[in-house]
């Protein structure tokens, strides 16, 4: 099945789904999310589920693919003239997010091997799927240098991005 995030509340563990076929909104629960390798997805990302009738709906049992929502757009002088194409040719670095504060709408990262820190902007996590990040929670990023030091530029979970390059489960 595929369909839209309405809304997913990382506070409150659940969200929900609007099937592109229609029909009722399909409960989308973080234990699902998590199984995908994400705690968070930003609402207007397009997902593909397998789904299952239960005696409370239809809930998501598994998350198969995330697409960011299309038109997210950042108003970050160091990322807004950059180019997309030349951003997706730096490596994807293993980190963990030292913290995040959604509020805030910033946190910093530490990717491995790295002293400095890494900046991680919301507008970055929504162009990339996301809406929130755990303090340890390991993901994937490309860094840029920004006029205020390294930054991501693109942020994603990484089982993702290892399920992707190796095109097999972590398992």
């Amino acid at each position: 099945m595929t369909g839209t995030v309405k809304w997913f509340d990382p506070v409150k563990g659940f969200g929900f789904v609007v099937s592109d076929q229609g029909g009722t909104d399909i409960l989308l629960h973080v234990n699902v999310l998590r199984n995908f390798g994400q705690s968070s997805v930003a609402d207007g990302s397009k997902v593909d589920l397998l789904v299952q009738q239960t005696e409370r709906g239809v809930q998501a049992s598994e998350v198969l693919s995330i697409t960011p929502p299309t038109g997210t757009h950042t108003n970050l002088e160091d990322i807004a003239g950059l180019d997309s194409e030349e951003i997706s040719k730096s490596p994807m670095v293993p980190a963990r997010i030292k913290w995040f504060d959604k509020a805030k709408g910033f946190g910093f990262a530490n990717a491995f091997g790295c002293r400095e820190d890494v900046f991680v902007h919301m507008d970055v996590l929504r162009q990339s799927g996301l809406s929130d990040l755990a303090p340890g929670e390991a993901i994937a990023m490309r860094i840029i240098l920004g006029k205020r030091g390294r930054m991501a530029a693109e942020v994603q979970a990484w089982e993702a991005v290892v399920l992707t390059e190796e095109g097999s489960s972590p398992e």
